[in-house]
């Protein structure tokens, strides 16, 4: 069944690159386009093409957004005076097409044993028919508002999968036993509080560079948080664990690299200061990550 998710959101992404191709008035179509076309492609075929197919496809796309090909069109979208009026007139019922997401993918996941990226899938086909009904508004209509969605997000609403994939590169790589034994060897043995601070830090450096801390985890836990803190000096490895990955959430709150958390909000935002949410961000996360380590050196052992 997940497959066919995966064929769902192809075919809607390459519906995307071609209204992005018939658009005249994005002076930049060819590349919007071609980047939509690419990575729905990519969904479609990804089980049935060679890895190294694949992997041109990915160039191809870090090509288009690296050489600024991106631009945004008409979306045949309503006035300001028109979505006012209608939001006075559904009001709460706005939010029951998105409220059905989570609560559907979660349902799914408790009901059945199947993958809950299905369960997101139908739950969010369901809400799109559900927001149909209640706005009246065509089903072309939400084609246009979800390709604005994505060419106003750009190149930056693939950015966590590019990274989950490169975090599973670093472990197949043998990252984590590198950064184990450099660790090793720089601190002295039996230094407990470094060890943590080793691990808390490290958590939230790798999330800053990878712009995800789940992909961080798998290498620092394995490096540092498994061999030093568990199985050499006896912590706890379910405050280790939780402690750990709320470090690296740390790092999340620092970084570019975390787009979706970062950079998008300010795109859609429209701030001036597209950095303004890291700027806003970085003395709390550096008090969040010191009381981290703090914690699980005082609990954790």
């Amino acid at each position: 069944m997940l497959e066919y998710i995966y064929q769902i959101t192809g075919l809607l992404l390459i519906i995307f690159s071609l209204q992005s191709f018939a658009d005249k008035e994005n002076k930049k179509r060819i590349g919007t386009g071609l980047f939509w076309l690419i990575y729905g492609l990519s969904f479609c075929l990804g089980s049935f093409i060679p890895d190294w197919l694949t992997g041109l496809m990915v160039l191809a796309l870090t090509l288009i957004a690296a050489a600024g090909l991106f631009g945004i069109g008409s979306y045949k979208e309503s006035n300001s005076q028109f979505k006012a009026e209608q939001a006075a007139m559904f009001k709460n019922k706005l939010f029951i097409p998105a409220l059905i997401v989570p609560a559907g993918t979660i349902l799914w996941s408790q009901l059945t044993d199947i993958s809950a990226l299905v369960g997101l899938g139908l739950s969010s086909m369901l809400s799109l028919a559900i927001a149909i009904s209640i706005t009246k508004c065509s089903p072309t209509q939400s084609m246009h508002e979800g390709r604005r969605l994505l060419d106003t997000i750009g190149w930056a609403a693939i950015l966590a999968q590019f990274l989950a994939a490169l975090g599973y590169v670093f472990g197949q790589a043998g990252v984590g036993e590198t950064v184990s034994q450099l660790v090793q060897i720089i601190i002295p043995e039996n230094n407990l509080l470094i060890y943590v601070m080793a691990y808390t830090f490290g958590m939230a450096l790798f999330t800053i560079v990878m712009g995800n801390a789940f992909a961080a985890f798998a290498v620092i836990t394995t490096g540092i948080g498994i061999p030093l803190l568990v199985v050499a000096e006896g912590g706890d490895p379910t405050i280790i664990g939780v402690l750990g990955m709320l470090s690296g959430y740390c790092g999340t709150l620092m970084t570019p690299m975390a787009a979706n958390y970062n950079i998008v909000p300010a795109v859609l935002l429209e701030l001036k200061n597209k950095n303004q949410i890291i700027s806003t961000q970085l003395l709390p996360g550096l008090a969040m990550l010191i009381i981290n380590t703090v914690l699980m050196y005082m609990l954790a052992f």
